[in-house]
């Protein structure tokens, strides 16, 4: 079959409060671990961009941070690049939780989505499987009074439905209510492409998600991570030599990350490390150092420094 011919490629994005299960449902459908996920809200502070292969289609999901009123410079901009993915997508997926009654959040979004012209919104209900069949209708439909949706549709990333299942609910039907709104065209992205972050971002993501797991609340807003270097050792091709900064805005705050006599830090880099080597395929050898960047997330030269661009 010629690829141009009856083949539709696009863009989507998935938009929702923090903490809706975004990230996790984009890793279900793309089939492979692209984003990172944690219970601590404003986990994703990316447009991280997960492909979904098909025979008749590419759909190219683009994840991103919850939308919220933002409280610092971090979160503006956060906002702002929501927003501009809006704009430069064929349709966007309005994440709602099952488990949750819709809320002042919610309707937030709903309102800024009614202003997005000539995009298409899907509705999608999370976390299917942490409701009752019954629960779950109320939800679709308090879901459904927040707009005018092109489709609303439950699933589940992790579960079946009514909690009955372990196997994922309805991801394909996601995919096909998206990929009716995407363009004809050829595939954006080889077969076999599953994002194009590049491998040192997403090694950087890893090591943040490891350092969110068990922290304070008072943590993890705070973290941010950079990676200085990220190379092949010279003469072995099976060994990645990785080497990484953890900021944080205080020094109680690099207390607690380190933890007693550095034990915390180093189960910091096995988390870690082992989802880098799943990522890159090699053994990882990855040395984590701890900074206090004060304030990072209000200081524009910080944010900058961080990769946080206006």
């Amino acid at each position: 079959m010629d690829t141009q011919q009856d083949f539709r490629s696009g863009f989507a994005c998935f938009v929702g409060r923090p903490n809706v299960g975004k990230s996790t449902l984009m890793n279900a459908l793309v089939g492979s671990k692209v984003a990172i996920t944690s219970n601590r809200p404003q986990t994703t502070r990316r447009a991280i961009r997960g492909i979904v292969h098909r025979p008749g289609s590419q759909l190219v999901i683009v994840d991103t941070p919850g939308l919220h009123r933002p409280r610092t410079l971090l979160g503006e901009r956060l906002d702002s690049l929501v927003r501009n993915t809006l704009t430069e997508v064929d349709v966007i997926g309005f994440c709602v939780p099952a488990d949750e009654k819709t809320g002042d959040g919610d309707r937030y979004i709903a309102r800024e989505l009614a202003q997005v012209k000539n995009t298409p919104v899907v509705a999608i209900v999370t976390k299917a499987d942490k409701v009752t069949p019954q629960a779950l209708a109320e939800q679709l439909m308090a879901v459904d009074a927040l707009g005018s949706w092109s489709d609303i549709v439950p699933v589940s990333a992790l579960g079946g439905i009514g909690k009955t299942g372990d196997t994922p609910y309805q991801l394909d039907v996601v995919t096909d209510l998206l990929v009716k709104h995407l363009p004809e065209g050829p595939p954006l992205y080889p077969e076999g492409d599953l994002t194009d972050e590049p491998e040192q971002i997403l090694a950087a993501e890893f090591i943040r998600e490891a350092a969110l797991e068990g922290v304070e609340q008072e943590v993890p807003h705070s973290i941010a991570v950079v990676v200085d270097e990220m190379n092949l050792r010279e003469g072995r091709e099976d060994l990645t030599d990785i080497y990484a900064h953890v900021f944080v805005e205080r020094p109680s705050q690099k207390a607690i990350l380190i933890g007693r006599k550095g034990e915390r830090l180093r189960t910091v880099g096995t988390r870690a490390r082992q989802q880098i080597e799943a990522l890159i395929g090699t053994k990882v050898y990855l040395n984590l150092q701890v900074s206090v960047a004060k304030d990072w997330q209000r200081n524009p030269k910080q944010l900058r420094r961080l990769g946080f661009y206006d």
